[in-house]
């Protein structure tokens, strides 16, 4: 791995990042392709079942790196994504209309499918659509899915406004900060972000005027 990329993944990765789930991954036989299977608790007597690469730095791309500075993040089961899913699996959503951003395994977009939500998850990793796809079968839901890059909004504001925007551990470079901070005021609705503490992060949450409803989970004021 180079220095540059190692450096930006060394960025992202701290010590409080990895999801403490409830069971030990282990290998799906069941035509996974090589895929780990995760069983999460969100709420008492509710777990969605996901697979997931065993290796996300497996799927490093030195070329992808080189011309967008491009990480598979999403392929970590990261703690954000765990709280945010807990905290959405609380709520009252049949029928919302929710966008997730930067959605990865797209956890909190299977926790609000499953209350009912019409959703939509995007990321920028064609991969990572492709397997939350995956997952929302894999858990006997509909979760619609586009690849977006947040400078490229315009499919997301064609259907603006959302009821409900999510977004987990999005706020780990400075340009995802300033992206952020230029959309979300566009997109309308509820905004709930669970966010780790990352320094580009506090600017936005003040911005923002950001109050707490679940440890590391924020109601955005946009």
């Amino acid at each position: 791995m180079s220095r540059p990329l190692e450096a930006s993944r060394r960025r992202r990765i701290d010590a409080t990042a990895a999801a403490s789930v409830s069971s030990v991954p282990q290998l799906d036989a069941a035509g996974s392709g090589g895929l780990v299977e995760e069983q999460v608790e969100l709420a008492p007597g509710v777990r969605v079942s996901i697979l997931r690469p065993p290796s996300p730095e497996a799927l490093i791309d030195e070329r992808a790196f080189a011309d967008d500075e491009f990480l598979p993040y999403w392929a970590e089961l990261w703690a954000s994504g765990v709280a945010l899913a807990r905290f959405v699996i609380g709520l009252e959503l049949k029928g919302a209309r929710v966008l997730e951003l930067g959605c990865g395994l797209g956890l909190p977009s299977l926790a609000a499918a499953l209350r009912r939500a019409d959703v939509l998850a995007t990321d920028w990793a064609a991969e990572a659509v492709e397997l939350l796809r995956r997952n929302a079968r894999r858990n006997g839901v509909l979760v619609h899915t586009a690849r977006v890059r947040w400078s490229e909004p315009e499919r997301l504001l064609r259907a603006a406004p959302w009821d409900l925007v999510l977004g987990a551990d999005l706020l780990y470079e400075a340009r995802n900060a300033e992206q952020l901070a230029a959309l979300l005021p566009r997109l309308g609705g509820e905004v709930l972000l669970a966010e780790p503490g990352r320094p580009h992060a506090r600017p936005l949450l003040d911005r923002f005027r950001a109050e707490p409803v679940a440890e590391r989970v924020y109601r955005l004021r946009c």
